[in-house]
């Protein structure tokens, strides 16, 4: 079974680009944190190359933008291709079935006032109201 599911934030804008059948392709990078640093090494986060296609490609245009936090589901996918002087590069790239917010928008814009201090963005509701909700 080939899943991946990554965390982090995006390194840069999510370069767009269009097939010449007209589908829509972003690639991007997300930098996850690592859980444990190793002794002597500086780096404390994985640099992760994604590609997205389709709506999931037009999900991530639309509403991605370099430091958002967002969470990647997928798989692995590898290839090769050959550069101008010969030589063959080889690529690993998480192919992004689906991607969600990983943060509110008040979180990412760094939104002050009483909803930036909430967990979550849920109306709150009265006590005693429960007989006027349908679904109670």
């Amino acid at each position: 079974m080939n899943c991946v599911e990554l965390m982090g934030r995006l390194v840069a804008d999510p370069d767009i680009r269009y097939t010449n059948g007209g589908l829509t392709v972003a690639k991007f990078r997300v930098a996850c944190d690592r859980r444990y640093k190793k002794e002597g090494s500086d780096q404390t986060a994985d640099f992760i190359s994604c590609v997205a296609f389709g709506k999931t490609a037009e999900f991530i245009e639309k509403y991605f933008s370099k430091g958002k936090r967002i969470v990647v589901e997928g798989r692995i996918q590898t290839g090769s291709y050959e550069k101008e002087d010969g030589s063959k590069v080889y690529t690993t790239d998480v192919v992004a079935e689906n991607v969600e917010f990983a943060e509110s928008a008040n979180a990412s814009n760094g939104g002050g006032g009483k909803a930036a201090d909430k967990s979550d963005d849920f109306m709150d509701i009265p006590k005693g109201s429960e007989e006027e909700l349908p679904f109670a």
